[in-house]
Parts: C-alpha cells; sequence; structure tokens
C-alpha cells in the first residue's frame, strides 16, 4: 500500500490544532546530584543528556519544516502496577502520579477510566490543575462484540466520557475486549462490534470528541483481521486509531505496514519497549527499531500522539525510581520522533 501524500482527513486538522491549544509549557528536567545507575557517573550521565537534547532540538526544527509534529504524552498505566504492588489505592496515588510525571518534563497525560470516576474527579480534576498537565485522552474499554454486552459498554463509556469533558478530555480511547482464551470472533461477532464502534464515535462527536481504537495481540490474529475488520467498516471520518508497536510485534505483524495502511486515521502511537520478550523500564533500552517508525509517519505528515507507555513485566528488572524512567523514555520519544 502506498502511503498517503494527502493532508489529514477533512476536520482531523483543525481537531489537532486543538489538541495543542494546552498553554502549558514543558517542565525543565529534574537531576539528582550525585546518583550513579550501574557503572554511569553524573559526568557521563549529563553528557548524554545533552547530546539527546540537541539532537531532540535538530529532530523538533526539522519536523516543524515538513509539518510533521507528533505531540509526546504519558499514560498513566504503569503507576496502577506499582500501586498496586505497594497495595495502595489509586486515589492515594494520584497526588505522586501527577507530579513525578510532571517533574518527568510531560505536559499531557493518558488516563486511565478510573481517575475520571465520581469518587476520584474531582481530585483528579484539583492535581492536573496545580501540576500543569492535559489531559489529553482517557482509556475505556468493554467488550463489543454481543449486542447487548455492546450496549451495556457504550452507556458506561460515555459516562466516562462525560466525565472527562469536564477536565478538558478530547479524546476517548477504546479497546474492544477480546474473547475469552483470545478466540477467534466470528463475521457476525466484528459487524456487531463494527457498529458499535461507529455509534459511539457518533455519540463522541456529539460530545466534540473523538475515538481511537487501540488493539492488544488478539486484534493482530490470523494476518490482523480483526485489526483489518474494524479498519474497514468504521467511518473514517470519526473513527482513528491508537497503533501500540509492541502488541504490533507481539502479534507477529510490522508497525510500519500497519501505520501506513492506517494512513491519515493515525490518532497515536503507544510506545513501549522489550528485550527478548521482557518490557524495559525505560524506552531507550530495548530491541526495537522506532527509528523506522518514525521515518514512517514523516511522509503522514504526522501531528498525533506518541505515547510513553511504560509496563512491568514479572522479569522487568527495575532499577531506578519510575519518575527517572519516564524522564528518560521521554528524552528517547524526543530524540527518535522530534515534537514536544
Amino acid at each position: 500500500m502506498m502511503i498517503p501524500k494527502k493532508r489529514l482527513i477533512s476536520g482531523t486538522d483543525e481537531f489537532y490544532r486543538s489538541l495543542s491549544i494546552s498553554g502549558v509549557p514543558r517542565a525543565a528536567p529534574a537531576y539528582t546530584s550525585g546518583t550513579i545507575w550501574g557503572m554511569q557517573t553524573r559526568r557521563d550521565l549529563l553528557r548524554s543528556l545533552a547530546g539527546l537534547t540537541a539532537g531532540a532540538a535538530v529532530a523538533s526544527a526539522q519536523a516543524r519544516k515538513g509539518g510533521y509534529q507528533p505531540q509526546i504524552c504519558a499514560q498513566t498505566y504503569v503507576w496502577t502496577q506499582i500501586f498496586s504492588r505497594q497495595k495502595k489505592p489509586l486515589g492515594e496515588g494520584l497526588e505522586e502520579m501527577f507530579a513525578a510525571t510532571r517533574r518527568a518534563g510531560y505536559s499531557r497525560v493518558e488516563l486511565m477510566g478510573a481517575m475520571v470516576a465520581p469518587d476520584l474527579l474531582a481530585k483528579t480534576a484539583e492535581l492536573l490543575k496545580s501540576n500543569r498537565l492535559d489531559p489529553v485522552i482517557v482509556y475505556a474499554a468493554g467488550p463489543m462484540h454481543e449486542a447487548a454486552a455492546a450496549e451495556k459498554t457504550l452507556t458506561e463509556i460515555l459516562q466516562t466520557a462525560d466525565a472527562a469533558r469536564t477536565i478538558g478530555t478530547r479524546v476517548i480511547e477504546t479497546n474492544p475486549t477480546p474473547k475469552g482464551k483470545k478466540e477467534r470472533k466470528t463475521d457476525d461477532e466484528l459487524s456487531t462490534q463494527a457498529k458499535a464502534l461507529n455509534r459511539l464515535a457518533e455519540a463522541l462527536h456529539e460530545r466534540s470528541m473523538r475515538l481511537f481504537v487501540h488493539h492488544h495481540d488478539p486484534e493482530m490474529a490470523d494476518e490482523a483481521r480483526e485489526w483489518r475488520h474494524i479498519l474497514k467498516n468504521t467511518d473514517p471520518k470519526l473513527v482513528l486509531f491508537c497503533l501500540d508497536i509492541d502488541w504490533v510485534i507481539r502479534g507477529g505483524e510490522q508497525p510500519v505496514a500497519l501505520l501506513r495502511e492506517a494512513g491519515d486515521r493515525l490518532g497515536s502511537l503507544h510506545i513501549r519497549n522489550s528485550r527478548q520478550g521482557v518490557w524495559t523500564e525505560s524506552l531507550d533500552e530495548g530491541e526495537y527499531d522506532y527509528a523506522a517508525v518514525a521515518d514512517g509517519l514523516k511522509p503522514l505528515r504526522y501531528r498525533g500522539f506518541v505515547v510513553t507507555e511504560l509496563a512491568y513485566d514479572k522479569a522487568t528488572a527495575i532499577t531506578r525510581p519510575l519518575e527517572e524512567d519516564l524522564r528518560l523514555s521521554r528524552l528517547f520519544l524526543e530524540k527518535t520522533f522530534g515534537g514536544g
């Protein structure tokens, strides 16, 4: 498939312009004096960070010149893993999560739906404001391949969307739940699912919001059968896509081929890295060729989100505070993708 050379679909240019109007400058990176990780001294660390910063500046200038300007964002899922290990309720961890994410240099965040639930919405809103964070995306998911379940899922997601609107969220990201044991969905089930996604997208459009469709590895099975069904059977003006690079690779597909196929319907990328099948604690330590992904985005004049989505496997070696891993990951994204 040829890479589309046209600009984004009608209405999408205005949408992405609106995403940039946050008025929130990115915080300066925070350093810890005298810290040594492994055999790297503070002097070595600062020297390497200077190179990263210079590379990011060049990449960003080149990107703006060509109309390509991704927007860097941080997903909050990894914090829920930490709070679960600490047996800490989500509400008790929000202050630490937002403050550390801001200190790590992010101005945009992707929230989990639980963070805008009625019992946490006011606290989330207050902490976002005090930390100058823009909650551009909220993730909310559920089953959509059966009619009754789809009705329940849409009702719940729209309730989440209504709450998210009050804090300035413009995108709901969803992932239709796979069947048990990653069983293949029938053609009829996929049709039901596509209709539900179209209805959800229409309802969000009425709320001046957009829908991004995320995936894991089941959607990549059988040559990305389910992912391609959604692509071909949903409204291209209303349903955009979040391509999760790690799950694409784990599902046996090629990221660059799929992002070209999504073309101007690509709204977001989830970025995670892996080494020998184990998720790494920061993005700069893995095996994935993200330079090739960035090269694939540039002909699309991509201006959507590039999202740091860290997560821990059981075997992930955790050697630094999460705040530091988020910061290093941001520097990696700036160097690799440009943007800001």
